[in-house]
């Protein structure tokens, strides 16, 4: 267990090996990626990161590939150098440090298991290069392999193990000496969705039983959601937002935050924010929407002006029911039977939009059919509106 702190963090790889990389990957080497900085020093994967990481904290980076998640963790590990900032844990500069002294255990996306030995000599293999003493040993790899529940597959070696099996195995390597932290690199990828959705929950049970503090690195939002105490969501090697799953999903500080978190992502509108009075009314697709009187404060507080913006609204939030001036008329281009609930995607004033319908509030006879004309409106307590300039969350920024 540790606290971790991360203070203006930044990596700078040099022009010259961003271009021998991409020509060891076949790559052009002199393409430009748009969506990184390009500086005198080189690509900038990685800018002016800030993180505090509390003691035993499930911290989740999540973002698009190449938004610099995982580099930031190979920088925690020692096996990325740091081109400017400070690394501290519990403390203690790092910088400097080798991955060998910090104390840190890593699982990587593709296993890394040693295939000619067994799984017990797999967890062994940290123990013995610490020079554990063989009774000490057996104790912590039983313990490591009763949590993880692979105690059965002992002395297999990992080709007789299936991915999900595989997996704990890498995971047990890591727990057994029992880290102060635990660095995790999309180490679900490799599965199918029902060993994904197994492994998140062994995951969860097992930050319960270790004294680890986790940092734990993926480009799956449901994963992020569900596994961590916060989220930090990256964009081209800058955070976004850092939140606990509930402020991010709720309280989305931008555009980009409001599309990536959530499944079905969020509707973006064309819309405008208009003042009657000292009260706001949002138009969209001729229809008139009444902010919540929370959200009417939040707009005065920041003195919010007219303005184009960008109404969003979650698939989950769009409500079918009548609402006197209101509702907005779509036409249906696929309608998909989730079992408790109906994904109705819908143009709408040349927007494609994603409504999610539960099947109790339908008869056999409303189910809507591709072609058909249906009207909908958002809820006033859910809408979200953005300044279309800047993509900020005009409550939020």
């Amino acid at each position: 267990m540790a606290t971790i702190s991360l203070q203006h963090i930044q990596k700078i790889y040099p022009n010259a090996a961003v271009r021998e990389r991409r020509k060891k990957r076949g790559e052009d080497p002199n393409k430009k990626k748009n969506n990184l900085k390009v500086t005198e020093e080189g690509v900038v994967a990685v800018d002016d990161f800030n993180l505090e990481i509390a003691d035993k904290e499930f911290i989740v980076f999540v973002g698009p590939s190449g938004c610099g998640k995982s580099t930031t963790l190979r920088m925690v590990a020692g096996l990325e150098d740091i081109t400017r900032g400070d690394l501290y844990i519990d403390s203690v500069r790092m910088n400097d440090v080798e991955p060998k002294d910090r104390d840190i255990a890593m699982v990587f996306q593709n296993y890394a298991l040693y295939p000619h030995m067994t799984v017990r000599q797999n967890l062994e293999f940290p123990l013995t290069l610490r020079k554990v003493p063989k009774d000490q040993m057996d104790k912590q790899v039983n313990e490591a392999a009763e949590i993880l529940g692979i105690t059965e597959y002992l002395e297999r070696k990992p080709k007789a193990l299936s991915g999900g099996q595989r997996q704990r195995v890498a995971i047990g390597r890591a727990i057994v000496r029992e880290p102060r932290v635990l660095l995790m690199d999309e180490p679900l990828s490799n599965l199918d969705a029902k060993l994904r959705n197994q492994m998140r929950a062994e995951i969860i049970k097992l930050r319960q039983r270790i004294d680890s503090t986790f940092i734990y690195v993926t480009h799956d939002q449901t994963e992020a959601m569900t596994l961590g105490d916060r989220i930090v969501i990256m964009k081209d090697g800058e955070i976004q937002q850092i939140g606990t799953p509930q402020e991010v999903f709720n309280k989305p500080v931008n555009t980009f935050v409001a599309g990536f978190i959530g499944m079905p992502q969020m509707n973006f509108y064309d819309g405008k924010l208009v003042k009657e009075g000292d009260r706001y009314v949002i138009e969209v697709l001729g229809a008139r929407i009444t902010p919540t009187e929370d959200k009417q404060e939040r707009l005065r507080e920041r003195n919010t002006p007219e303005m184009d913006i960008i109404v969003g609204a979650r698939p989950e939030h769009i409500t079918l029911k009548e609402t006197e001036g209101a509702m907005i008329e779509g036409a249906v281009d696929v309608s998909e039977m989730m079992g408790s609930s109906v994904h109705i995607h819908l143009n709408a004033g040349g927007h494609d939009s994603i409504i999610i319908v539960p099947t109790i509030d339908l008869k056999d006879e409303e189910y809507p059919q591709i072609g058909d004309k249906i009207r909908f409106t958002f809820s006033q307590n859910v809408v979200h509106m953005f300044d279309k300039e800047t993509g900020e969350n005009l409550e939020y920024r």
